[in-house]
């Protein structure tokens, strides 16, 4: 039996962030009590059998030492939202790991690059530390971000809180199933075909890819215009207020563009309502195999937005997941992989096999497709999008195709998928062909963010609510209406004895 301290845990755990900053500014709260609790949480964690595992090493003392200095900070008057302009002074934020922090191993999972040492800080905790936020954890990811699970020879195998057999998806693996677990309030994450969107959907959270450019990244790869930097929390307006803090123009990255805000003050209080949106709604998104459980939730999500006044219109691009996979891995052989070979060069055997499977694809459609034919593929998905979305405020549609995949999943020989469409199963020879987030970084200036659209054989299944080029404000508006609508904030995974 739980007792009524593990109860006030579980309960303080999975408060908003903001609602979280909002007690320590009426000092009815202490920085310093909250991340206690969220510190007895992960050490409970790492007692279970077995673990999420979200991850990669607690920063317990330096923690403590933010978290003190917080409730100073408090405790003197200057903790107001009107009195201090910093937006999460003691509130715990994890990070992801490939997100720097100064004097930190900076591996990315990978195990040849152990005992890397950062330099200096990724401009994404740049801003948190700027904004008085305390970095207690950082998370787990799959080698290099390349995969949409997570588990790597260096940090084991990361799991859903909501069923331990299962992922919790990747890259941001770990950044998810801390969230979902409430062993963080707020997580760093990245994007390059799902990061965010899919560990948000397979855990019931929340997960942004901002437009390209919003959010600053290091070089090279932050020229890629695929990828991108960004947010996860466990509602909507968690969400707009993390972004809203790493986002804007940065010296060292000079793709970053000007951005406008979004509306995360009111998104605690949107109106129960769509009326006067127009919604494209698109199933299947061309030809991906949907699971029967994935579309009957995100049709109930959808009708639930209909029945709240939205305009829904039925549409689908004419795309087919072979042609999205041979234009998008051609894609990766050209940038990415390069990249993840030359760092692996003589080193190759202590790479996962997900990892060199990865690299071999992507430099085998590299070498069917030019960098500039890549381009042309994609300037034509842009536009097919562009007309698909033609007179609708947003397009949504499921984050994943399938429900889940198995927590030590490598998906080697691709995925096979019961499609609800043909009534039979389907085999697609890439695995991420069962996801639906990749045709969203090809038009990477389009806002997304993955939101729970219900529950499905214990497991949540997440919405893709879709923007027009950096039109933020319209999809965080959208996904704030939604959740009030359909709450999500009540669902959480069972205790760990109940798994």
């Amino acid at each position: 039996m739980a007792s009524q301290a593990d109860g006030r845990s579980d309960c303080l755990a999975h408060l908003s962030a903001r609602e979280v900053l909002r007690r320590f500014a009426r000092r009815d709260l202490a920085p310093s009590e909250y991340l206690e609790q969220l510190l007895e949480r992960i050490d409970a964690d790492a007692e279970a059998e077995p673990p999420v595992n979200a991850f990669t090493e607690v920063l317990r003392d330096q923690a403590r030492r933010e978290a003190r200095a917080a409730d100073d900070h408090y405790a003197a008057g200057s903790g107001t939202a009107e009195g201090d302009r910093r937006r999460l002074v003691g509130l715990p934020v994890a990070t992801k790991e490939k997100h720097a922090l100064a004097g930190r191993t900076l591996s990315q999972g990978m195990a040849a690059y152990a005992d890397e040492i950062a330099g200096e800080d990724h401009p994404v905790v740049q801003r948190l530390r700027r904004h008085g936020g305390v970095i207690h954890a950082r998370t787990t990811s799959p080698e290099f971000s390349c995969a949409t699970f997570t588990h790597t020879r260096l940090w084991g195998v990361t799991r859903n809180p909501w069923d331990r057999s299962l992922s919790p998806g990747g890259s941001s693996g770990g950044a998810a199933a801390a969230l979902a677990a409430g062993l963080t309030p707020l997580a760093t994450a990245s994007d390059i075909a799902g990061s965010t969107r899919l560990p948000a959907s397979f855990t019931g959270v929340v997960g942004y890819k901002g437009p390209y450019g919003s959010v600053p990244g290091v070089g090279p790869f932050a020229a890629d215009w695929y990828r991108g930097d960004g947010a996860m929390g466990r509602t909507v307006g968690d969400v707009a207020l993390l972004t809203e803090v790493i986002r804007g123009v940065h010296p060292a990255d000079h793709a970053t563009v000007p951005t406008q805000a979004v509306p995360s003050a009111d998104a605690d209080r949107a109106p129960e309502d769509l009326r006067g949106r127009r919604i494209a709604y698109s199933a299947a998104l061309g030809d991906y195999p949907v699971q029967r459980s994935v579309r009957e939730q995100v049709d109930a999500a959808v009708l639930a937005m209909e029945q709240a006044g939205a305009e829904i219109v039925e549409v689908s691009p004419p795309w087919t997941t072979s042609e999205i996979r041979e234009t998008t891995m051609a894609h990766f052989g050209h940038i990415l992989a390069e990249g993840m070979s030359r760092l692996l060069a003589g080193r190759e055997e202590t790479a996962e096999d997900y990892t060199l499977r990865f690299i071999a694809d992507a430099r085998a459609h590299a070498r069917r497709l030019s960098l500039f034919e890549t381009l042309e593929r994609e300037a034509a998905m842009q536009a097919q999008l562009a007309t698909v979305m033609e007179g609708a405020d947003v397009l949504v549609t499921p984050t994943s195709a399938v429900l889940a995949l198995p927590a030590e999943a490598r998906c080697l020989d691709g995925l096979t998928v019961p499609d609800v469409a043909s009534g039979g199963d389907r085999h697609v020879e890439h695995y991420w062909e069962a996801h639906m987030t990749v045709p969203f970084n090809v038009a990477n200036r389009c806002p997304v963010l993955s939101v729970p659209a219900g529950v499905a054989r214990g497991v949540p299944v997440g919405l893709q609510i879709v923007g027009h080029p950096y039109d933020e404000s319209t999809v965080f508006d959208v996904a704030a209406r939604f959740e009030q609508i359909r709450p999500w904030r009540h669902r959480r995974p069972p205790a760990p004895d109940d798994v």
